[in-house]
């Protein structure tokens, strides 16, 4: 199957909120009850090598990728996130990674549903951290339309261990808070003063 879409948009402004990110931050809270940003940091780690793996399928029969879940922050996440991020990019820019199932975190699925799944985490997150962290996140038009057209059936109670309840919207609100709402996030969130 040809890739139905690039992730580099999305990569790259992930990248760029991770870079904006300064240690005095670590501890803010985010639209992720009980998620500090170090917490998220640690979670885009885990995820951009996560999700690599299951575009190569290396993945597959494995429940917790070798090396990438753990309670500390790694030093070297300042390059190693754009690093794992890039090479994201290039696994989902095989037409092979979309084809079959692929897993990743214990989940098994289509690989092109994987894709969107990635997706989501990838811009959902990179909000998440640029609201907490006082940046805007850059999001591609065109995987705002796929994120849509993927989350359009959310449950509106939620996905257990992915979304909370989808907070309402308005329909002619902008295409990311539409997203944001469907992912159970409040697209108005501030940190506390």
């Amino acid at each position: 199957m040809e890739p139905q879409f690039d992730f580099a948009p999305a990569a790259r402004s992930l990248a760029t909120v991770v870079a904006g990110i300064t240690d005095d931050q670590f501890t803010a809270p985010t639209p992720c009850v009980g998620l500090d940003v170090r917490d998220l940091i640690r979670h885009a780690v885990e995820l951009t090598e996560a999700f690599r793996q299951a575009a190569t399928k290396e993945s597959v029969g494995r429940s917790t990728p070798p090396g990438v879940v753990d309670d500390e922050l790694s030093a070297d996440w300042r390059t190693r996130i754009p690093t794992q991020l890039d090479a994201l990019v290039e696994a989902w820019r095989v037409p092979e990674a979309w084809d079959g199932e692929t897993e990743a975190g214990g989940v098994v699925m289509p690989a092109a549903a994987m894709a969107m799944v990635a997706l989501d985490e990838l811009v959902v997150h990179g909000w998440d951290l640029a609201v907490s962290t006082g940046q805007v996140l850059e999001v591609d038009s065109g995987h705002l339309e796929v994120l849509l057209d993927f989350l359009g059936e959310t449950d509106p109670e939620g996905t257990p261990g992915l979304f909370g309840p989808v907070v309402a919207v308005a329909e002619d609100a902008p295409a990311l808070d539409r997203v944001l709402g469907l992912t159970g996030r409040d697209a108005g969130w501030k940190p506390p003063a």
